[in-house]
């Protein structure tokens, strides 16, 4: 199959421009502004409070437990969790709770099963006869 060069770029085109792929990148975009917003609230706030912490000497890139430094560790894994906290809360909570309110409600389907009139069995709509009792249900 061969494509000339306008048939490429068209195909790229239509790709490159749907809906779901202008929003894939936005969401790329915002993602890392927000981790930028996560990183320095992380750096300038919460590590130098907890470097009151007795015992804490120092930026808390310097902090060690034995020979193994963990400052920077403890920082990447509270922004992970404030990051993924947030996300929680804009996606699943903001974002289901926006798809619920403007999801249309489903209009009842027509049943699929009746009861037999004589041993109230369920059985399917079309049925003639039950296969429980033997009764007839025309």
């Amino acid at each position: 199959m061969k494509l000339s060069f306008k048939q490429g770029l068209a195909e790229f085109k239509e790709f490159a421009f749907k809906g779901n792929m202008i929003d894939l990148a936005i969401a790329g975009v915002l993602g890392a502004a927000f981790k930028t917003v996560i990183d320095a609230v992380v750096a300038d706030i919460i590590m130098p409070i907890i470097s009151y912490v007795p015992g804490l000497k120092g930026g808390y890139e310097t902090w060690t437990l034995g020979h193994f430094t963990v400052g920077h560790l403890l920082a990447v894994i509270i922004n992970f969790i404030l990051v993924a906290f947030a996300v929680f809360l804009v996606m699943v909570k903001l974002l289901g709770g926006i798809m619920k309110a403007t999801k249309k409600p489903q209009s009842p389907s027509e049943p699929t099963t009746k009861e037999c009139p004589k041993c109230l069995s369920v059985i399917p709509i079309k049925a003639v006869k039950c296969a429980h009792c033997t009764a007839d249900l025309v």
